[in-house]
């Protein structure tokens, strides 16, 4: 019964990696190309001009990604019941959630690894976002590809999170799990 109580409990920490992660993300496609921001992303978010450009990167990462721990614990916070006990259960769901903010992570940075190996600023083509010129249109694509890579191991960090939970459960429920059981001297 305890572990249901715990479910929005968890959802709520899922919303807030998911938002860090966001924001946390947006310093590095910030540093790659501030002009996916400043010509593009201020706009679509309306975040003023008052606010400096790196808090408003951040604000928008927050917005960008806080809902996907709802997703992502729309899968996995059920599934994660399979974890036996509740301390067992809470904890083990928090570092799920940490298994799907770096597997997010790493496939958002193989997406921007991909992109500078693969965008030519000479053949891209010239951007135009919200009325802006954009000046450095490679480096705008290079963000841009990290961004979606990001999405993409938003996915791919629901199976690997699933997996964690089955990793969980089976740690759990190991000979090694008992702590009544005194370390085997020989």
């Amino acid at each position: 019964m305890l572990k249901l109580l715990l479910i929005p409990v968890l959802f709520a920490i899922a919303c807030l990696f998911a938002g860090i992660y966001g924001a946390a993300h947006n310093q590095i496609s910030y540093t790659v190309a501030p002009e996916y921001f400043t010509q593009f992303k201020f706009h679509q978010f309306q975040i003023p001009e008052a606010i400096p450009d790196r808090v408003g990167a951040a604000i928008v990462g927050w917005y960008a990604a806080w809902w996907m721990g709802i997703v992502i614990g729309f899968v996995l916070i059920p599934l994660g019941l399979l974890i036996r006990g509740t301390s067992n259960y809470f904890w083990g769901m928090v570092r799920v959630f940490g298994v799907v903010a770096i597997t997010t992570l790493l496939v958002g940075l193989i997406g921007l690894l991909i992109a500078f190996a693969t965008v030519d600023p000479d053949t891209v083509g010239e951007r135009t976002q919200y009325g802006n010129e954009i000046v450095d249109d490679g480096a705008f694509v290079r963000a841009g590809t990290m961004h979606n890579f990001s999405y993409l191991g938003g996915i791919a960090g629901i199976i690997t999170g699933g997996i964690a939970v089955f990793w969980e459960r089976q740690r759990l429920s190991g000979p090694e799990s008992n702590q009544n059981v005194p370390p085997n001297s020989t």
